[in-house]
């Protein structure tokens, strides 16, 4: 990290490059039904597992953050990936500044700030220290116009020798904001997806088997209770005086 922040805090020149802008499959708004979801349940608890062998599947070092930056850093793909910068990335204050192309024109929407989660920390580092001196962007390759990353999501996917989810880039933001939802007031984790709260009701929260898990515990824990509750409390054995024999 320590080199990250050498780099950055260093002066820097640049070539700018006009971009064509490219379409932004991940800000289409895939409805997630309300119900327990086999393909969020699945990315949720074999976090670790599918990550890895998404990773190993995966042909170079670029698309080893591309999939860590939408699964759990939630950004949208490919607009969002495209526009980060080397000098977004805030390692001494932990935090990465993400910019909305789309909105950018918009005064106070063009950009919000999330954690430097520690999912992307080892990818991060190490598309770091094998970037040339002077790049400017943080993804370098797949910037054609041409480059359908969702079709080449699919072909790593099915390298990995695993069955494709469904809305592939959205259930990544989608999966991550239910995640957030569970430890961070909603307010917190909206502003670090970058969307409402309304929008996250209607598009991304998700129903996960863990909650019907949870209610059930609840419910047994209920059930316990009152039975203890139920019953007469049992006090000391009441014993006949006893009679002196004179």
């Amino acid at each position: 990290m320590a080199g990250i922040l050498a780099k950055l805090t260093s002066p820097v020149v640049v070539k700018l490059v006009d971009l064509p802008d490219l379409p932004d499959h991940g800000d289409a708004a895939d409805v997630v039904a309300a119900r327990p979801d086999a393909d969020a349940d699945r990315l949720r608890h074999d976090v670790e597992a599918l990550s890895d062998a998404v990773r190993n599947a995966c042909p170079d070092a670029q698309w080893r953050l591309i999939y860590p930056l939408s699964r759990f850093g939630g950004l949208r793909c490919p607009s969002e990936h495209l526009s980060l910068r080397w000098g977004d990335v805030d390692g001494e204050n932990d935090r990465i500044t993400v910019t909305r192309p789309k909105t950018e024109h918009h005064e106070g929407k063009g950009s919000r700030v999330i954690p430097f989660f520690a999912e992307l920390r080892e990818q991060l580092e190490q598309a770091f220290d094998d970037a040339e001196d002077g790049t400017e962007f943080v993804i370098t390759c797949y910037r054609d116009t041409n480059a359908n990353l969702r079709t080449q999501l699919l072909r790593i996917i099915s390298r990995a020798g695993l069955e494709p989810w469904t809305n592939l880039f959205q259930i990544l933001r989608s999966t991550r904001q239910t995640e957030l939802e569970e430890t961070f007031p909603s307010h917190v984790d909206c502003a670090w997806m970058g969307n409402s709260q309304s929008v996250a009701r209607k598009h991304n929260l998700q129903v996960t088997d863990d909650h019907f898990q949870k209610r059930r515990r609840i419910r047994r824990s209920q059930c316990t209770n009152r039975l203890a509750t139920a019953r007469k409390p049992i006090g000391p054995r009441m014993k006949k005086p006893l009679r002196c024999r004179g």
